[in-house]
């Protein structure tokens, strides 16, 4: 793949990725066409820092359809391992749901191999036990979750951070200038300062949308868990006189 092509690509995914942006960015790259720049020009402009959000937003990408392919139900409490558990307890079979929950980790055999270990205990030990390993389990797949946040807080500050790079060049040409300043002189800068910070917008927004969206799927998914696992342990509840 050609130098050229890679940049058409990765442009491409940019504006893809940012889809709240997307129209942001159009607008600039016709502004800087009818000035007679290219693509190329727009990359070259944005420098390290612009490159370095580009990285950053593809990792946020694939960060994103990981959780979309992992945060399911299905994959957090597979029907088939909780109708093999359901049925191990209504057999009071202990010891093969604990090797279940051993042989096949997940949140919801997490959660159910932590009530197992009490189950000789009272039904409140048993029942402190599965919240306290509910809790746990959300409280990790939260801290996965969490990694968007941060992408979504560091992207429009490498966008800042690129701006202050662009503003420190244009006050440089300033400063190195005997005679007047003309646009041209400062145009470079400015630009870079621009484009970096439009490069940080455009991956902030739509990551911080997905890090909502996602944070309240856990949230969705751990109610959920907790009441298959309540069902599933029901049947220890002592009888009320």
């Amino acid at each position: 793949m050609s130098k050229k092509t890679l940049k058409n690509v990765m442009l491409a995914g940019l504006v893809l990725f940012g889809g709240v942006g997307s129209q942001a960015f159009a607008q600039a790259t016709t502004v800087t066409k009818t000035e007679g720049a290219t693509l190329g020009d727009i990359f070259k402009n944005a420098g390290v820092i612009g490159w370095a959000i580009v990285v950053l937003s593809v990792i946020a990408l694939a960060v994103i359809i990981k959780f979309f392919v992992d945060l399911k139900r299905e994959k957090l409490a597979p029907p088939d391992i909780l109708d093999e558990l359901d049925g191990y307890l209504e057999e009071k079979n202990i010891d093969d749901a604990l090797q279940l929950c051993e042989d096949e980790p997940n949140f919801l055999t997490n959660v159910v191999q932590a009530g197992l270990a009490k189950i000789d205990h009272p039904f409140e030990v048993i029942s402190t036990a599965l919240e306290e390993a509910l809790d746990e389990e959300s409280v990790k797949t939260h801290l996965k979750v969490g990694y968007l946040s941060l992408i979504a807080q560091i992207a429009p500050m490498m966008g800042l951070l690129g701006t202050v790079a662009g503003m420190i060049q244009c006050f440089a040409t300033i400063a190195m200038k005997e005679t007047g300043v003309s646009p041209r002189d400062l145009a470079g800068g400015i630009k870079a300062a621009l484009i970096t910070t439009l490069f940080g917008l455009i991956v902030a927004i739509p990551v911080a949308a997905a890090f909502v969206f996602f944070r309240n799927k856990v949230v969705m998914l751990t109610i959920e868990i907790g009441a298959q696992v309540e069902e599933l342990f029901e049947r220890f509840r002592p009888a009320e006189d």
